[in-house]
């Protein structure tokens, strides 16, 4: 019962009851930037952060460029490679012709694929 009153009048989100003498906060600088529509803020980073070249405008929205900053040169980006980019390096277009031929002749044979599609060569016999 005693540890319940020790929480009585402290709730989810309420104000800390510690105060801030003797820590000391990690190092920080202020990063200014400029929206492209005349706003102007500054942000609080870290000194050890990488300090990032556009950032959103708190008060519109837009895309904000660094004030004192330069742009980071843009990055060639390597194309995307695609499933058949990654299947042609490994078969050939006749190879994968031969498999296919062969995959499908399975699949009619009734050999491979779903019960519903195999087709009945004869009759069904009933049983008594």
């Amino acid at each position: 019962m005693s540890e319940r009153a020790t929480l009585r009048g402290s709730r989810l989100g309420g104000t800390s009851f510690e105060d801030e003498s003797g820590i000391e906060f990690a190092p920080r600088q202020l990063v200014s930037y400029d929206c492209a529509n005349g706003h102007q803020f500054d942000i609080p980073m870290s000194s050890e952060a990488e300090i990032p070249f556009t950032w959103e405008c708190p008060r519109c929205g837009a895309s904000s460029r660094q004030r004192d900053g330069s742009e980071p040169e843009s990055k060639v980006d390597k194309p995307v490679r695609t499933h058949w980019d990654m299947l042609l390096e490994r078969r050939s277009i006749s190879e994968l012709e031969d498999i296919l031929s062969e995959r499908l002749e399975l699949l009619r044979n009734g050999v491979i694929g779903p019960v519903h599609l195999h087709r009945r060569t004869g009759k069904s016999k009933k049983t008594a």
